[in-house]
């Protein structure tokens, strides 16, 4: 179950985001999606309902892509927008995926860029117009559907999607579950256009802050500026798989990313022996 206030400016867009992001935890532990709750919080006496319309139409053109079905939902008279979803999936209990299975020695990969926070942040404080938001939108509403599929064709052991922790922060819990640490390459990253320049301005939303403030197990090289620290740790809405499969088999976890057309397939780095939730980030 996943909701939140609106982060675009395009109600359709909104709902949309949010169906995807929703649908996401399904995906991240290998399963299938079957159907969906709404979840609406609305200012009936502010906002019109046929604006309401709009957010469901996108969500529900989403779950159609899914082949999840939306049976019905709840909603409350609220002060702001709030909209989301409550999504049930099954999984074969022998092909689910979790964030303990990681080894040392496994690459690991991600297949959104980051940048998300960031940039709905800047389009909140006027610092970034709709059309800027555009890649962004079309990765949060990307599904994570191919990416679930190729991650069980090339057997990964571990798998989280990237949201609220960002990426280091959820990496960090796949590693502690997993009793390993990691080493990660900042070049390596993909990172969404205008985000890194936006970070570099001070446009950072409260929960990257808080990401940052948090990231005591992470050793940082010294050239990496405090514009990519916040991009390492941005809170994503709606962010990709991240994967941590073993050396034998990335290229086929590359390959099927690829013909599944996930908006990344990027080697970040790798699983290393080490204190367990430790991140090592390099700047090449």
């Amino acid at each position: 179950m996943d909701f939140f206030t609106p982060i675009v400016d395009d109600p359709r867009a909104w709902g949309a985001i949010a169906a995807a992001n929703a649908l996401s935890d399904i995906y991240a532990m290998g399963a299938t999606p079957l159907f969906a709750l709404n979840l609406v919080g609305w200012p009936r006496d502010r906002v019109p309902l046929e604006m309401l319309g709009e957010v469901l139409h996108g969500a529900t053109t989403v779950a159609q892509r899914a082949s999840c079905l939306i049976l019905g939902g709840h909603s409350i008279d609220a002060v702001e927008p709030t909209f989301g979803m409550a999504v049930i999936g099954e999984v074969h209990p022998e092909r689910m995926l979790t964030n303990a299975g990681a080894r040392a020695g496994d690459a690991l990969v991600l297949t959104k860029p980051l940048g998300t926070g960031i940039l709905a942040t800047a389009l909140k404080l006027d610092a970034l117009i709709e059309t800027g938001m555009a890649d962004a939108v079309r990765s949060m509403t990307t599904l994570n559907d191919g990416a679930a599929r190729a991650a069980l064709r090339a057997d990964v052991r571990a798998a989280t999607d990237i949201t609220g922790f960002g990426l280091l922060g959820h990496l960090g819990q796949m590693l502690e579950a997993s009793k390993v640490a990691a080493e990660v390459t900042l070049g390596a990253i993909p990172i969404l256009p205008h985000a890194r320049n936006l970070a570099s301005r001070g446009v950072i939303p409260g929960g990257t802050q808080r990401n940052l403030d948090a990231a005591d197990r992470v050793d940082w090289a010294s050239d990496i500026g405090l514009a990519d620290r916040y991009l390492c740790v941005d809170a994503q809405t709606s962010g990709g798989l991240l994967l941590s499969v073993p050396p034998e088999n990335e290229t086929l976890l590359l390959a099927a990313l690829r013909e599944e057309r996930t908006p990344a397939a990027a080697v970040i780095g790798h699983v290393v022996a080490g204190k367990p939730g430790h991140i090592k980030v390099s700047s090449k």
